[in-house]
């Protein structure tokens, strides 16, 4: 898999305490949209998922939400996508938007953000894919998690061939190109280069 056709965003149901998280959502979207490609996201119309799904369906993107039936009353469905799937459970709900796409970003969010991004580097980390990994880091918002995962290295819990690939971006302009880059780089083999790792903790 070289080609990115649809990005999976990982965000919170909330918009966050820094208005450039909202921001970097709407940026991201529009980008999205501009290139053609499709957003994957957990179907809420509420915080930074409804603001990402916003921006790409208004400069005319394709948006595929997924959302378990139990959570329809609470993060509310977005009108206007194109494609909106309910589910019995989270579990089919993760496993259905990890099917439907090439890359994972992951937004600011709370603790069901962290989850489905740490997933996701938890399998890739097993081999059971090779799809890119990135977070956006606006503010600054990931820096704790970075120190966390470097301290794990060194602290033995991240073994030589247990490696963890995952992009960091700052700016949402700067992440198609990222994954693009990556997902290159993948498909012409080179799965476990280091340059894919760009942890700066």
């Amino acid at each position: 898999m070289n080609t990115i056709r649809s990005i999976c965003v990982y965000c919170g149901s909330g918009s966050g305490s820094d208005p450039a998280f909202a921001e970097a959502a709407k940026a991201l979207g529009r980008a999205m949209a501009a290139e053609n490609i499709g957003l994957v996201y957990g179907g809420g119309a509420v915080g930074l998922m409804g603001t990402v799904a916003r921006a790409v369906l208004d400069h005319g993107g394709h948006v595929t939400g997924i959302i378990p039936d139990f959570l329809m009353d609470k993060e509310r469905t977005l009108s206007g996508v194109q494609d909106t799937i309910v589910v019995s459970d989270m579990h089919t709900r993760k496993q259905m938007m990890f099917e439907k796409a090439d890359a994972f970003v992951a937004l600011p969010g709370g603790i069901g953000t962290l989850e489905e991004l740490v997933e996701q580097m938890t399998w890739a980390q097993l081999g059971r894919h090779r799809k890119p990994i990135l977070m956006l880091s606006v503010a600054d918002f990931y820096k704790p998690l970075l120190v966390l995962l470097a301290h794990m290295r060194q602290s033995g819990f991240i073994r030589a061939g247990m490696e963890l690939n995952y992009l960091v971006a700052e700016r949402p302009e700067d992440v198609i190109g990222m994954l693009r880059d990556a997902a290159r780089r993948r498909g012409e083999g080179d799965a476990h280069d280091e340059s894919l790792i760009e942890s700066r903790f």
